[in-house]
């Protein structure tokens, strides 16, 4: 009983006991979030907010990587400093979801942004690319739970009132490279979609006025409908 009391004598709730939430699926398992990519204005100031220290460095670097190659969280924080290629601007994705390998592009400004990191991550242990900085676990993988916090408190510093989350930058690269007139299949291949229905699922992200105004600017067909006589 002595167990289920805190510093003040209160009942304590099972749910903070250890390994209460073992073997169950969290809360938001199956939830579909809408489409809401954030803006680049948004990201950029998260980025900033971030600072220019190790931790900055490393939160910088993971979010130029979600950002500007699309990968998932868990694929970003598996990669190893042998996965990139920067005179190709390739990253080796080696397991994607369904244990998929493939390889996708980063441009030059995500290079940039993670060279610091890339620097720094050299004076630490061999290991992931995205490390734990500090502490007996120095050098091994930085978890997911972890990288999520630091997001969170970056985009709260920065100002940004919606959800900033290492999926929405995804969902950011997939419709900024749809705007730039990408094709929907070199889309689906860099984000390592199986079919290209769920590729168009990010796509939703496009703001309505945008379908208006372009649907709106169509150019009117070339033949007459009244004819003359």
């Amino acid at each position: 009983m002595s167990q289920m009391l805190d510093a003040a004598g209160r009942r304590r709730s099972p749910a903070t006991m250890p390994g209460f939430h073992a073997g169950r699926p969290p809360r938001n398992k199956g939830v579909r979030y809408p489409a809401d990519p954030p803006t680049v204005e948004e990201i950029v100031s998260v980025m900033r907010a971030a600072g220019d220290s190790l931790h900055g460095q490393r939160l910088r670097g993971l979010i130029a990587v979600l950002w500007r190659a699309g990968l998932r969280i868990s694929e970003a924080l598996a990669l190893a400093e042998s996965d990139l290629d920067a005179r190709r601007g390739a990253v080796l994705v080696r397991r994607g979801q369904g244990g998929r390998r493939r390889e996708v592009g980063m441009d030059d400004w995500a290079w940039q942004e993670l060279q610091p990191w890339l620097e720094s991550r050299l004076e630490l242990p061999v290991g992931p690319l995205f490390c734990i900085i500090t502490g007996p676990t120095r050098g091994r993988r930085w978890s997911t739970a972890a990288a999520r916090n630091e997001m969170r408190h970056a985009a709260a510093a920065a100002g940004v009132r919606r959800r900033f989350a290492p999926h929405q930058l995804r969902h950011a690269h997939a419709v900024e490279m749809a705007h730039e007139g990408v094709p929907l299949i070199v889309i689906q291949r860099q984000l390592g979609h199986s079919n290209l229905g769920i590729t168009s699922i990010y796509l939703q992200g496009i703001d309505n006025a945008e379908i208006i105004d372009t649907v709106h600017a169509r150019r009117a067909p070339m033949i007459p409908v009244r004819t003359t006589r």
